[in-house]
């Protein structure tokens, strides 16, 4: 059934949000811990959202308003952004989220792998800061 899903969900964005990179992201997300990765260009920036599985159901949405390349390494990036974050589980879950990290995208194949890191300041159903969300991100890139 979950592989059904995971189909569903990929043909899906591939074919009506025309996302840039979809992918997987295994790391801790407001108590979920794997999440279906996907970025999607706007403007001179993105939005890099995140559907998480684990102790709910979970959606992060960042506007990462700086994707710049790192000079020394070709193909080397950093991001930074900040956006919103809820969790369906046993807990309801909905607060800020702040996301920085950096992408190395491959240049003879589609693929990009990255490191981030995504503190979050819960405001509902109770008040906490989750500081350990750290991830790794493997993503499909489109029209390579």
């Amino acid at each position: 059934m979950q592989r059904i899903f995971f189909i569903l969900l990929f043909v899906f964005l591939y074919f009506h949000l025309e996302a840039q990179e979809v992918g997987i992201r295994f790391g801790e997300m407001a108590g979920n811990n794997i999440a279906i990765d996907g970025v999607f260009a706007w403007k001179d920036s993105r939005i890099h959202a995140d559907i998480s599985f684990g102790e709910g159901i979970g959606m992060d949405a960042v506007y990462d308003f700086v994707v710049q390349p790192i000079n020394a390494v070709d193909n080397l990036y950093y991001y930074m952004g900040v956006g919103l974050t809820i969790l369906f589980g046993d807990e309801f879950k909905f607060g800020a989220v702040g996301e920085v990290g950096i992408e190395y995208r491959f240049q003879n194949s589609p693929i990009s792998l990255s490191l981030d890191y995504k503190p979050a300041i819960i405001i509902f159903e109770t008040t906490d800061f989750l500081w350990g969300n750290f991830g790794i991100n493997a993503r499909y890139v489109f029209n390579k």
